[in-house]
Protein backbone atom coordinates (compact mmCIF):
# COMPACT_ATOMS: atom_id res chain seq x y z
CA UNK A 1 0.00 0.00 0.00
CA UNK A 2 1.18 3.54 -0.87
CA UNK A 3 1.29 5.99 2.22
CA UNK A 4 -2.58 7.55 1.48
CA UNK A 5 -3.97 4.37 1.97
CA UNK A 6 -1.38 3.17 4.80
CA UNK A 7 -2.59 6.20 6.80
CA UNK A 8 -6.41 5.94 5.85
CA UNK A 9 -6.37 2.61 7.54
CA UNK A 10 -4.57 3.93 10.22
CA UNK A 11 -6.79 6.67 10.97
CA UNK A 12 -10.26 4.34 10.67
CA UNK A 13 -8.48 2.38 13.12
CA UNK A 14 -8.15 4.68 15.39
CA UNK A 15 -11.75 5.72 15.18
CA UNK A 16 -12.69 2.02 15.21
CA UNK A 17 -10.41 1.87 18.72
CA UNK A 18 -8.18 -0.30 17.65
CA UNK A 19 -4.70 1.95 18.78
CA UNK A 20 -2.06 -0.73 18.50
CA UNK A 21 -2.53 -1.20 14.98
CA UNK A 22 -3.42 2.31 14.07
CA UNK A 23 -0.11 3.44 15.96
CA UNK A 24 2.14 0.78 13.53
CA UNK A 25 0.10 2.15 10.76
CA UNK A 26 0.74 5.56 11.28
CA UNK A 27 4.51 5.16 12.19
CA UNK A 28 4.76 3.06 8.10
CA UNK A 29 2.99 5.73 6.97
CA UNK A 30 5.06 8.53 8.25
CA UNK A 31 8.13 6.69 7.05
CA UNK A 32 7.02 6.54 3.46
CA UNK A 33 6.10 9.95 3.37
CA UNK A 34 8.99 11.29 4.99
CA UNK A 35 10.79 9.78 1.83
CA UNK A 36 8.53 11.32 -0.29
CA UNK A 37 9.02 14.32 1.13
CA UNK A 38 12.97 14.17 0.30
CA UNK A 39 12.79 13.90 -3.00
CA UNK A 40 10.04 16.66 -3.35
CA UNK A 41 11.43 19.99 -5.20
CA UNK A 42 8.30 21.90 -5.06
CA UNK A 43 8.29 24.14 -1.76
CA UNK A 44 4.50 24.32 -1.13
CA UNK A 45 4.20 21.13 -1.31
CA UNK A 46 7.00 20.05 1.00
CA UNK A 47 5.55 22.48 3.16
CA UNK A 48 2.13 20.76 3.11
CA UNK A 49 3.94 17.02 3.54
CA UNK A 50 5.97 18.23 6.89
CA UNK A 51 2.48 19.51 8.22
CA UNK A 52 0.42 16.30 7.59
CA UNK A 53 3.45 14.52 9.08
CA UNK A 54 3.47 16.22 11.90
CA UNK A 55 -0.33 15.27 12.56
CA UNK A 56 0.43 12.08 12.43
CA UNK A 57 3.47 11.63 14.20
CA UNK A 58 1.69 13.40 17.24
CA UNK A 59 -1.10 10.97 17.18
CA UNK A 60 1.09 8.15 17.60
CA UNK A 61 3.05 9.82 20.38
CA UNK A 62 -0.42 10.22 22.02
CA UNK A 63 -1.49 6.69 21.65
CA UNK A 64 2.03 5.45 22.74
CA UNK A 65 2.08 7.81 26.17
CA UNK A 66 -1.61 6.46 26.21
CA UNK A 67 -0.91 2.85 26.58
CA UNK A 68 2.12 3.40 28.32
CA UNK A 69 -0.13 5.56 31.13
CA UNK A 70 -2.90 2.55 31.06
CA UNK A 71 -0.15 0.05 32.07
CA UNK A 72 0.94 2.45 34.99
CA UNK A 73 -1.95 2.73 36.18
CA UNK A 74 -2.98 -1.16 36.35
CA UNK A 75 -4.13 -2.51 40.14
CA UNK A 76 -2.83 -5.77 40.60
CA UNK A 77 -6.01 -8.62 40.25
CA UNK A 78 -4.52 -12.02 40.56
CA UNK A 79 -0.77 -13.11 41.50
CA UNK A 80 -0.28 -16.58 40.95
CA UNK A 81 2.75 -18.52 42.04
CA UNK A 82 4.53 -21.28 39.98
CA UNK A 83 6.22 -23.87 41.84
CA UNK A 84 9.16 -25.69 40.37
CA UNK A 85 7.82 -28.99 38.99
CA UNK A 86 4.01 -28.01 39.27
CA UNK A 87 1.53 -28.50 36.88
CA UNK A 88 -1.61 -27.32 36.11
CA UNK A 89 -0.74 -24.28 34.65
CA UNK A 90 -2.06 -23.87 31.24
CA UNK A 91 -2.08 -20.51 29.53
CA UNK A 92 -6.03 -21.27 29.64
CA UNK A 93 -5.64 -22.17 33.24
CA UNK A 94 -3.64 -18.50 34.16
CA UNK A 95 -5.62 -16.15 32.49
CA UNK A 96 -7.94 -17.88 29.91
CA UNK A 97 -10.81 -16.22 31.22
CA UNK A 98 -9.31 -12.68 30.87
CA UNK A 99 -9.26 -13.34 26.73
CA UNK A 100 -12.77 -12.64 25.76
CA UNK A 101 -14.74 -11.39 23.10
CA UNK A 102 -13.71 -7.81 24.32
CA UNK A 103 -10.15 -8.26 23.17
CA UNK A 104 -9.65 -6.68 19.82
CA UNK A 105 -5.57 -6.41 20.40
CA UNK A 106 -3.20 -8.24 22.03
CA UNK A 107 0.65 -6.72 22.66
CA UNK A 108 3.08 -9.17 23.25
CA UNK A 109 6.62 -8.64 24.71
CA UNK A 110 8.39 -11.90 24.54
CA UNK A 111 12.26 -11.29 24.49
CA UNK A 112 13.07 -15.02 23.01
CA UNK A 113 11.53 -16.29 20.43
CA UNK A 114 13.42 -18.82 18.11
CA UNK A 115 14.32 -21.94 19.22
CA UNK A 116 11.51 -24.36 18.15
CA UNK A 117 9.97 -24.54 21.73
CA UNK A 118 9.81 -20.89 21.69
CA UNK A 119 7.81 -20.84 18.66
CA UNK A 120 5.81 -23.99 19.50
CA UNK A 121 4.57 -21.78 22.98
CA UNK A 122 3.57 -18.91 21.12
CA UNK A 123 1.72 -20.76 18.52
CA UNK A 124 0.07 -22.67 21.43
CA UNK A 125 -0.90 -18.51 23.06
CA UNK A 126 -2.07 -17.52 19.60
CA UNK A 127 -3.98 -21.06 19.42
CA UNK A 128 -5.60 -19.56 22.89
CA UNK A 129 -6.23 -15.93 21.57
CA UNK A 130 -7.92 -17.29 18.26
CA UNK A 131 -10.50 -19.22 19.83
CA UNK A 132 -11.63 -17.43 22.69
CA UNK A 133 -11.32 -13.67 21.38
CA UNK A 134 -13.93 -13.74 18.90
CA UNK A 135 -13.19 -10.29 17.84
CA UNK A 136 -9.36 -10.30 18.01
CA UNK A 137 -8.05 -8.52 14.87
CA UNK A 138 -4.48 -7.42 15.31
CA UNK A 139 -1.63 -8.51 17.56
CA UNK A 140 1.19 -7.38 17.82
CA UNK A 141 4.50 -9.03 19.01
CA UNK A 142 7.78 -7.69 19.91
CA UNK A 143 11.01 -9.90 20.20
CA UNK A 144 14.58 -9.97 19.53
CA UNK A 145 15.96 -10.62 16.29
CA UNK A 146 17.85 -14.24 16.42
CA UNK A 147 21.49 -13.57 16.28
CA UNK A 148 22.62 -17.20 15.27
CA UNK A 149 19.70 -17.21 12.33
CA UNK A 150 17.44 -13.80 11.94
CA UNK A 151 16.12 -14.98 8.77
CA UNK A 152 15.06 -18.40 9.67
CA UNK A 153 13.67 -16.51 13.05
CA UNK A 154 11.68 -14.09 10.46
CA UNK A 155 10.83 -17.24 7.98
CA UNK A 156 8.98 -19.25 10.42
CA UNK A 157 6.99 -15.81 12.07
CA UNK A 158 5.92 -14.81 8.54
CA UNK A 159 4.42 -18.52 8.42
CA UNK A 160 3.05 -17.65 11.43
CA UNK A 161 1.36 -14.26 9.96
CA UNK A 162 0.10 -15.66 7.14
CA UNK A 163 -1.69 -18.51 8.78
CA UNK A 164 -3.36 -15.68 11.10
CA UNK A 165 -3.80 -13.64 7.71
CA UNK A 166 -6.29 -16.47 6.84
CA UNK A 167 -8.16 -16.01 10.06
CA UNK A 168 -8.97 -12.68 9.58
CA UNK A 169 -6.27 -11.51 12.01
CA UNK A 170 -3.46 -9.16 11.57
CA UNK A 171 0.10 -10.45 13.12
CA UNK A 172 2.58 -7.25 13.39
CA UNK A 173 6.30 -8.72 14.31
CA UNK A 174 8.72 -5.86 15.84
CA UNK A 175 12.43 -6.77 16.35
CA UNK A 176 13.72 -4.95 19.83
CA UNK A 177 17.62 -5.92 20.17
CA UNK A 178 17.19 -4.57 23.60
CA UNK A 179 14.15 -5.70 24.83
CA UNK A 180 13.91 -6.92 28.24
CA UNK A 181 10.57 -7.22 29.54
CA UNK A 182 7.87 -9.84 29.17
CA UNK A 183 4.62 -8.94 29.05
CA UNK A 184 1.33 -9.50 27.38
CA UNK A 185 -1.63 -6.27 26.92
CA UNK A 186 -4.91 -7.47 26.04
CA UNK A 187 -6.86 -4.52 24.81
CA UNK A 188 -9.83 -5.22 27.28
CA UNK A 189 -7.20 -3.72 29.96
CA UNK A 190 -5.73 -6.87 31.06
CA UNK A 191 -2.07 -6.90 31.53
CA UNK A 192 -0.24 -10.07 32.26
CA UNK A 193 3.32 -10.08 33.94
CA UNK A 194 4.92 -13.89 33.50
CA UNK A 195 8.31 -13.63 35.05
CA UNK A 196 9.97 -16.37 32.85
CA UNK A 197 7.57 -15.09 29.67
CA UNK A 198 5.87 -17.26 27.85
CA UNK A 199 8.38 -20.12 28.35
CA UNK A 200 8.22 -21.39 31.80
CA UNK A 201 7.01 -25.04 30.78
CA UNK A 202 9.63 -28.25 30.92
CA UNK A 203 10.06 -30.62 28.12
CA UNK A 204 7.91 -33.73 28.43
CA UNK A 205 9.84 -36.80 28.99
CA UNK A 206 9.80 -39.11 27.59
CA UNK A 207 8.85 -36.65 24.59
CA UNK A 208 5.57 -38.72 23.38
CA UNK A 209 4.09 -38.08 27.09
CA UNK A 210 0.90 -36.45 28.43
CA UNK A 211 1.50 -33.10 28.65
CA UNK A 212 2.53 -32.89 24.62
CA UNK A 213 -0.18 -30.70 23.55
CA UNK A 214 -2.33 -29.93 26.96
CA UNK A 215 -0.08 -27.95 28.52
CA UNK A 216 -1.64 -28.31 32.28
CA UNK A 217 0.03 -31.87 31.98
CA UNK A 218 3.40 -30.22 31.75
CA UNK A 219 6.13 -29.59 34.80
CA UNK A 220 6.79 -26.25 34.86
CA UNK A 221 9.92 -23.23 36.13
CA UNK A 222 9.63 -21.63 39.00
CA UNK A 223 7.93 -18.40 38.36
CA UNK A 224 4.80 -16.09 39.40
CA UNK A 225 2.74 -14.26 37.41
CA UNK A 226 0.92 -11.24 38.18
CA UNK A 227 -2.18 -10.15 36.29
CA UNK A 228 -3.15 -6.52 36.37
CA UNK A 229 -6.45 -4.80 35.48
CA UNK A 230 -6.24 -0.95 34.25
CA UNK A 231 -9.00 0.66 31.54
CA UNK A 232 -9.67 -0.56 28.21
CA UNK A 233 -7.00 0.79 25.21
CA UNK A 234 -10.05 1.52 23.33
Amino acid sequence: MNAKDILIKAVQCDKDGRILEAQDLYQDGIQILMEVVGDEKDSNKKKVYLERIKEYIDRAEQIKLRVQRHMESGEIVANIPIDENSTGHSYKSLFGKYMNADVKEILIDEPYIAERYQFQNFVVLLELAAKQCKNLKYVRLVTKPDPKNTAEQNSILNLIKTDLQGRNITLSIKYETTLHDRKIILSNGYIIKIGRGLHFFKATNPRYSLGLCDYDFRNCLQTDVDICRTKTFS
